[in-house]
Order: structure tokens, then sequence, then C-alpha cells
């Protein structure tokens, strides 16, 4: 398998992990102190937006934009606060869609690109696979936080 089939594997994993787990859990049910699903989902989805505009950046020839440049803590309040009033539904469509719009776009993008070296959303050098080694597994953690709740109130 090449390194791109490995990254989308790596998304598509991740992202069918977390899915499984949606249809167990009280989708009010707090995950952390702050977060129910609905926020989580935000955040994933935040995140995903912050690939998505620097692939965008990458195929247009532009030196992509640092939007976690504040922190990663701050970020991740930004994109849950930006999503604040919208329903569960809509967050889960922009959760399925952003996926989708990285996925396609990571499939277009020239292999020479995914291990060039960069400034990364949150400031940090590092190349395109990094991000996806980073998220993939992110996602799957937030999935297995999910799934203990799970398995604790059975």
């Amino acid at each position: 398998m090449n390194e791109r089939k490995e990254l989308i594997a790596i998304l598509q994993r991740s992202r069918a992990k977390m899915l499984s787990q949606l249809d167990e859990i009280d989708l009010n049910r707090k995950i952390y102190p702050l977060w129910t699903i609905r926020e989580m989902l935000a955040h994933l989805s935040g995140w995903d937006d912050a690939v998505i505009a620097f692939l965008q950046s990458l195929m247009a020839g532009q030196i992509p934009a640092t939007p976690a440049s504040r922190g990663i803590d701050a970020y991740n309040a930004e994109t849950v606060s930006t999503r604040e009033g919208l329903d569960y539904d809509h967050i889960y469509r922009e959760y399925i869609q952003t996926r989708n719009i990285l996925l396609n776009l990571l499939q277009e993008i020239p292999e020479e690109k995914i291990d060039f070296d960069y400034v990364l959303p949150w400031g940090e050098h590092g190349t395109l696979a990094d991000i996806i080694n980073i998220f993939g597994p992110h996602e799957e953690e937030h999935a297995g936080d999910i799934e203990k709740i799970i398995a604790n109130s059975k």
C-alpha cells in the first residue's frame, strides 16, 4: 500500500471507530467536563477544517495558514464556540462532510507534497503525513473514551 492510501486508511479507520460509538451513547451525556458528543464532533470537524484549508493552500501553491497559532486549547475552544447554537444533526452532517472533503483533497494532492516539510496548522514544522498520523489516532482516542463510558454504564 502506498503512503497516500495508508493515510486515507488511517482517517477512515478512526472515523469508523467513532461512528460505531455514536449509536451506543446518550448524545447529551458529558464525555468531558464541558463537552457532550455534540461538542466533541464540533471539535473534530474544526480540525478537519484546518487540514482542509492546509491542503487547499498547498494545492494552490500558497503557504498554509496557522489557525491554531494561539495554541491548541484556544483553537479547540474556538472550533466548539463557533458551532454553538447549531443542533446535533447539523454538527453531525458537518462532521461527515468535512471528513469527506478532506479525504477527497488527500486523494488529489500531488504525492511529493505529502512528505514535504511545512509549518503545520498549530505552528510547528512537519509534514502532511505527520498531520494525518496525529489526527487519526486523536479521533480514535476520543472514540476510546466514549467506548469506556459505554462499557462502564452497562
